[in-house]
């Protein structure tokens, strides 16, 4: 499911605050995000389902296996890039889709936020206000703040931990949606295929 969002008033938000509520790289390996086991799966996964384009981002929640719970997708309205801006929608979002866990102590599910924008995989101002905005959103929603992901003409990234891949990227079609989750099938047994095989192993 696709929302959108208007943007805040651009008197709610000057340069300066705005500059305080952004993270850079260092900042955010250091505040100890959890990594993704599998992160093209979970790229392609997210790619299939809501087939981003440049200025989208795709919130998702994952359980503690890594699989796939709740996800929205919206597109980012001209506006300054602001930390606090994006914490709000951020934190509608994820109201939309899925309860909160305020009340247990240890956060279970984690948030992860994929931004498909235009430009390199280089950092940008725009990418420490989106991972200022998730932090706090998974605060005030009880989750565990997952990984940062941009997905450019080059490809994509986990900013912060110099993993990514060339595809899917910015411009790529979505692969079938049961291929980017369903794991490949299993070889079969038995049958004369099989007999055949076994057979020629043996004579070996």
């Amino acid at each position: 499911m696709t929302f959108g969002f208007a943007p805040a008033s651009a008197a709610a938000s000057t340069s300066a605050a705005s500059a305080n509520r952004l993270l850079e790289p260092a900042e955010w390996a250091a505040a100890g995000i959890p990594l993704l086991r599998n992160p093209r799966e979970v790229v392609s996964g997210l790619h299939a389902r809501h087939h981003p384009q440049p200025a989208t981002a795709v919130i998702a929640v994952l359980d503690p296996d890594e699989r796939l719970r709740a996800s929205a997708s919206f597109v980012r309205r001209p506006a300054p890039a602001d930390g606090w801006m994006f914490r709000n929608v951020l934190l509608a979002q994820l109201r939309l889709i899925i309860p909160h866990d305020l009340r247990r102590r240890t956060p279970v599910r984690t948030a992860v936020l994929l931004y498909c924008r235009d430009g390199d995989a280089r950092w940008t101002e725009e990418d420490g206000a989106w991972m200022w905005g998730l932090r706090d959103a998974c605060t005030l929603h009880g989750l565990r703040c997952g990984a940062y992901i941009t997905l450019t003409r080059d490809g994509w990234q986990v900013l912060g931990e110099g993993r990514g891949g060339r595809r899917p990227h910015s411009a790529s079609a979505p692969e079938p949606f049961a291929t980017s989750e369903a794991p490949p099938p299993l070889p079969r047994t038995g049958g004369a295929a099989s007999e055949v095989l076994r057979r020629a192993a043996a004579a070996r």
